[in-house]
């Protein structure tokens, strides 16, 4: 079994961009989305630029209540990936979260190290994430392009990360922006 464990408990401790509520509710929803297709824990296939990883994710089974308050499955698949998203990032790369990003960006987080600081956007990264419920190997890989290239069509001069969260695949991808 895996050594590292990927934390998506929690993260308002870790993320300076994610308040306590927030980090609740996307915890709710990924719970939601990983009850869909798994047990847990489970591992979870993480690949960073083409690199794969292998981590331990483990989560709360949810109970009606919760899969009620989620019975949108893409409002729960949107607010669980970008609980996965975080959570990888930060184990891939050491990034957190350190502020949610404005709509028209093409990107839905800033991210810095957990020593930066949050208004410091000159030293932020640009993280797109997109999730999906269902899908094969293909998928994946044609939302990943789709993210990459979206999130490359923003003129900034900041680098930028696309990801998708694939929950029925437990499989975690993202790649670099090439600008």
């Amino acid at each position: 079994m895996a050594t590292k464990s990927l934390e998506i408990q929690g993260l308002s401790d870790r993320h300076e961009g994610v308040t306590s509520a927030l980090s609740s509710s996307y915890y709710e929803a990924a719970c939601v989305c990983l009850d869909r297709h798994h047990a847990p824990p489970r591992e979870v296939t993480l690949i960073d630029n083409g690199i794969a990883d292998i981590a331990v994710v483990a989560w709360e089974a949810s109970d009606q209540r919760t899969r009620n308050a989620w019975a949108n499955s893409v409002d729960a698949t949107e607010a669980g990936a970008y609980c996965l998203a975080l959570a990888h990032v930060e184990i891939t790369r050491g990034l957190v979260a350190v502020s949610r990003a404005q709509g028209r960006t093409g990107v839905d987080y800033y991210l810095g190290s957990a020593d930066s600081a949050p208004e410091d956007f000159e030293a932020s990264v640009r993280l797109e994430v997109s999730g999906t419920d269902e899908g094969n190997l293909t998928t994946i890989k044609s939302r990943l392009r789709q993210k990459l290239v979206q999130a490359g069509r923003i003129d900034s001069n900041l680098p930028a990360i696309a990801t998708v969260v694939a929950f029925a695949l437990l499989r975690i991808e993202s790649a670099d922006v090439q600008q």
